[in-house]
């Protein structure tokens, strides 16, 4: 079993790998026949030209700022959210719950053009504080944190609002610091999709200083679509915040992805 997953997982990494070996060849090189994996002379430099042809930087500030404010506003909201749905009792909770998860079902396809109204009537069209505002909320983040925070006993919740602990006290001082699985989790799933998002800034961001690094490969593929070896660079530079956010945080994801699902 473990050489069957051995090779799925070497197939499934034949791609990356061939992106990063492109990256340091010619143009030339790139589509040779027959194929060479690695190239006589490595081309370090065409890391350096990609920075030079478009503003690859620029792209990267506004995607790291989107990416980190949707990334800090989820989790403040989902997690303030989910406490309330797991460890508060009201009137309706179960069914208020529901409803907001129900909109999990609705494509977006069907809000997308009462949104760019709003935005526009805002004054926020053509700005990434457009992208921040509408992914700040997310039903799925409620509903991973509603799940982690369910199997943390109610008895320690009970036990300080005897000793007068407030409500904002109990979800930052025993509540949130054992949910880093659920966080970490929460942490990836909103980084990753925020960072490679393309729809929504191709929608709303229309300057080349406000637009972000998917926009951004996609003016450099239409600008240079013959120089494959630039294109695999900046490829592989834009996956490389992933892939960090990922690795720093995979034992608490996997940790997250186990636990979310045990009580509901």
């Amino acid at each position: 079993m473990h050489i069957v997953l051995l090779l799925f997982a070497a197939a499934a990494l034949i791609p990356f790998v061939w992106m990063i070996v492109s990256s340091l060849k010619t143009s030339v090189d790139v589509f040779s026949i027959p194929m060479r994996w690695l190239p006589d002379t490595l081309r370090w430099d065409n890391y350096a030209v990609i920075w030079d042809r478009v503003p690859l930087l620029t792209y990267f500030r506004n995607t790291v700022t989107v990416a980190a404010a949707v990334t800090f506003m989820q989790l403040l909201t989902s997690s303030f959210a989910a406490y309330a749905f797991a460890k508060i009792s009201f009137r309706g909770r179960d069914a208020l719950f529901l409803a907001y998860i129900a909109t999990i079902a609705v494509p977006w396809q069907v809000y997308m053009i009462p949104q760019f109204i709003m935005m526009r009537g805002m004054g926020l069209y053509d700005t990434i504080w457009a992208l921040v505002s509408l992914q700040s909320f997310s039903a799925f983040g409620v509903f991973l944190m509603r799940q982690f925070y369910l199997t943390i006993p109610n008895e320690l919740s009970e036990a300080a609002r005897i000793d007068g602990l407030s409500e904002y006290g109990i979800w930052a001082r025993i509540v949130l610091p054992l949910s880093k699985p659920a966080i970490a989790t929460l942490i990836i799933f909103t980084f990753v999709n925020t960072w490679n998002d393309y729809m929504g800034p191709m929608i709303y961001l229309t300057t080349d200083t406000s637009k972000t690094i998917q926009v951004g490969l996609r003016r450099f593929i239409q600008a240079f679509s013959a120089e494959y070896n630039l294109i695999m660079s900046a490829s592989l530079c834009s996956l490389l915040p992933v892939a960090i956010v990922f690795l720093f945080l995979q034992r608490f994801f996997i940790e997250g992805i186990a636990t979310t699902g045990i009580k509901g």
